[in-house]
């Protein structure tokens, strides 16, 4: 009689503490609520549009005249609209650039807009960019360059004075902010209001940018900052777009030099790209990459925008592996996103929607080999399956290697996997891997290294299973995750690649099979009755080609395109074969190869340095082409230029001069168009100055005469 109610009791405690059990405890540091805003943005664009625009630069040297700046037909509403399209959440505008020209009408200096001819001088561009955002509902940031080529005063403490101010104005009149942007590039030579000089500064104390820093959190508290070193995002180390397989959102900044503190512009940039397992401080990486070649629009560049599944690679690679996308889209001298570009972007939202529509794990049922204290209602596989990210499924703290078996109920083919972690419990999972039961027997399909915020596995080829296993391999904790889903990413026919060989031969070629392939050379749409591509056709004077696969007439690939030089067989490098690989690997036609002066053997130690081309035979030159090194490295990259020709080999004639900018973080091709087509035989190019070391490197270097 007494034992049934001790009974009932102690299972009454024991159900209350199971089901009592507090959640896990977060692990390591957590990212602060501006910065889960953030991470749920996933994707925006970055727009670069100002001087630069109509002087065809990437970097302006801050000598452009204002009366430049007036576009017929701007439109903040279409830019902002176009990246709404796109499936982003926010833009960033570029407000100020290295040019120091400023699209507001600041009381900081008169390289502003109110000089431009823009509504008659009354014009303020980041406040139509304010409005376009409110009435489409985007979010708006801002990017202001430390860096000013036409300040008279930088390089001086009365600068930073003048760049706070800046950033004063611009926090006070133009709403709330999501993101303060801060490049790393910082001194250099410019125009500094006439002195046409070079001025260095102290990255690490010049800026003082713990004070300038302490404006943005007083003025705009939710506002992340991005920089080399955070302090809430940090760059991913490069300008394609892509964060490492393993992408760590918790980071530690070194400094480049033993013994120094890093800073924004002064950082191991390249340890960005992974962050830092159990870093000190929660800066997840920002993966910003042009829409286009070039950050500002160059009308050399039409047809060489990326197209929705080149772009929806990118968004894998980026936010599929945790981080953010954040795409540069630049608007045209009319002052809008081009009708080519904008298609694109729409198509690429198309796109994501059509792969994230359906969770194909709808109305499965999932069985853990663990919930956290047995309760289910609060920890349990329901969670993973809700749409919120922040309800999890968790598992007791000695639980660290779980699995989940999945019934589909139904076999479903897919070829996308997603999982999430609740970050607000930190990041916390180091390895896992997904099954298919083949047969009764379990078969490894995909696997990753991190998990984060997000993590999309693109598998090579679709699977069809009925039953799956997820399998936690390696975390140093008990797990939380939020969502887990299956898709199915569009069947699309594949784009042509197009490649010419050393004697001018095109090849187009597919990696699947496709009914064939059509093509033109003057810069036109492929369609079914352009011509038909059966064998390597010659091209030996260089120019466009695009070209599309075809199934039916309805059904059609991107558009391929690729532009060509002058074939360069017969040309002759003049220039000795020292450093690094013979002098000719720089105009062989293959960019993996190249020539440097910079190796061990070589004799060449100063700056400037030539390298002299004979063509044979004389052509009208309109533009010549220089890539840099392929291979990641930055010595030798020529950022400083001059390019010289000659009838004869003796007598030289200056034909253009200038900088490579930005060539450090996005070594692309570089095609400089000469103000005046000029007929030589041959060619020198010059380094004045190199990105890094005491020679030049060329990977490639061409003419172009179309």
């Amino acid at each position: 009689m007494i034992r049934k109610p001790i009974i009932t009791v102690l299972l009454l405690v024991t159900h209350a503490l199971a089901f009592g059990q507090a959640a896990p405890k977060p692990y390591g540091v957590l990212p602060s609520a501006r910065q889960i805003g953030w991470h749920e943005t996933e994707m925006y664009c970055i727009i670069h549009y100002g001087l630069d625009t109509y002087t065809d630069k990437e970097w302006g040297y801050g000598n452009e005249s204002p009366e430049l700046l007036n576009p017929s037909k701007f439109s903040a509403l279409q830019i902002v609209n176009a990246a709404k399209k796109g499936g982003f959440k926010g833009v960033v505008v570029v407000a100020k650039h290295h040019d120091g020209f400023c699209l507001w009408p600041t009381k900081t200096t008169s390289h502003n807009i109110s000089k431009s001819p823009y509504r008659k001088g009354k014009g303020d561009m980041i406040k139509e960019y304010e409005l376009a955002c409110k009435k489409l509902g985007m979010k708006l940031g801002l990017y202001c360059s430390p860096w000013d080529r036409n300040n008279a005063t930088y390089g001086k403490p009365a600068y930073v004075d003048i760049y706070r101010q800046q950033l004063k104005e611009l926090y006070a009149n133009y709403g709330q902010l999501f993101m303060s942007w801060h490049d790393g590039a910082n001194g250099g030579d410019g125009y500094y209001g006439g002195a046409n000089e070079t001025r260095k500064i102290d990255r690490t104390t010049y800026y003082g940018w713990d004070s300038t820093w302490a404006i943005t959190r007083k003025m705009q508290p939710l506002a992340n900052i991005f920089g080399d070193v955070g302090l809430d995002v940090r760059w991913v180390g490069n300008e394609e777009g892509r964060a490492g397989t393993t992408h760590w959102a918790t980071y530690t900044p070194q400094a480049p030099d033993e013994g120094k503190l890093p800073a924004n512009g002064y950082v191991k940039y390249w340890e960005g790209v992974e962050g830092t397992r159990n870093g000190k401080y929660w800066i997840p990486a920002e993966c910003d990459v042009p829409l286009r070649p070039g950050w500002f629009y160059h009308k050399a560049q039409d047809g060489q925008t990326k197209s929705p599944y080149y772009l929806l690679n990118l968004y894998y690679e980026s936010v599929g592996r945790g981080a953010n996308l954040d795409l540069g889209i630049s608007p045209n001298h009319d002052g809008v996103i081009s009708s080519e570009d904008e298609q694109i972007l729409e198509e690429f939202g198309k796109l994501l929607k059509q792969t994230f529509a359906i969770n194909l794990l709808k109305g499965a049922r999932l069985t853990a080999s663990n919930v956290r204290g047995g309760n289910t209602a609060k920890y349990g596989t329901q969670n993973l399956l809700d749409g919120n990210r922040y309800t999890y499924w968790a598992t007791s703290d000695n639980v660290t290697k779980p699995t989940l078996e999945i019934d589909l109920q139904t076999a479903k083919t897919f070829n996308v996997i997603q999982l999430r972690e609740n970050i607000k419990l930190g990041q916390r999972i180091e390895k896992v891997a997904l099954d298919m039961d083949v047969n009764g027997e379990w078969k490894e399909i995909a696997g990753a290294t991190s998990i984060g915020a997000n993590r999309l596995i693109r598998l090579s080829k679709n699977v069809t299973a009925r039953k799956l296993r997820l399998r936690i391999l390696q975390s140093p904790v008990c797990v939380a995750i939020s969502e887990l889903g299956i898709y199915k990413e569009p069947v699309h026919l594949s784009v042509p690649m197009i490649t010419r060989s050393g004697k001018g031969l095109v090849t187009l070629s597919t990696e699947a099979p496709v009914s064939s392939i059509h093509y033109t050379v003057d810069g036109t749409a492929p369609t079914p009755q352009s011509p038909v591509y059966d064998e390597p056709f010659a091209l030996p004077n260089g120019g466009v080609i695009k070209a599309r696969s075809f199934e039916t007439k309805q059904q059609y690939s991107e558009i391929a395109t690729r532009q060509f030089g002058l074939v360069k067989t017969g040309w002759k490098a003049l220039t000795p074969s020292t450093g690094t690989g013979t002098s000719q690997k720089a105009i062989d036609d293959y960019e993996e190869t190249f020539w440097s002066s910079t190796g061990p053997a070589s004799a060449v130690t100063n700056l400037p340095q030539d390298f002299v081309v004979d063509m044979g035979t004389s052509q009208l030159i309109k533009a010549f082409t220089y890539l840099p090194r392929q291979d990641k490295k930055a010595d030798g990259i020529i950022d400083n230029y001059s390019y010289a020709v000659s009838t004869d080999g003796l007598n030289w004639k200056v034909a253009a001069e200038g900088e490579f900018a930005n060539i450090k973080s996005n070594p692309i091709a570089q095609t400089v168009q000469l103000s005046t087509p000029v007929s030589a035989r041959y060619f020198k190019l010059t380094g004045k100055h190199v990105v890094s070391g005491s020679g030049i490197t060329i990977a490639e270097i061409g003419v172009n005469i179309k």
